[in-house]
């Protein structure tokens, strides 16, 4: 029994499943992030584009 209780409270993996999951919201928001962004970004591509192409 005493050896159920040692096992069941070390924390030798708790680091690495931290910054796993850390890994994966950082990743996550990065994805939202551009996908929010990407239109705002190509239309201002397009401008260029267009202004370049004018003069």
């Amino acid at each position: 029994m005493n050896r159920l209780i040692t096992w069941l409270e070390r924390e030798a993996g708790q680091d690495l499943t931290e910054y796993a999951l850390l890994a994966g919201f950082i990743s996550i928001v990065s994805v939202v992030t551009i996908r929010a962004i990407g239109p705002l970004v190509n239309a201002m591509w397009e401008l260029i584009q267009t202004t370049i192409a004018s003069v």
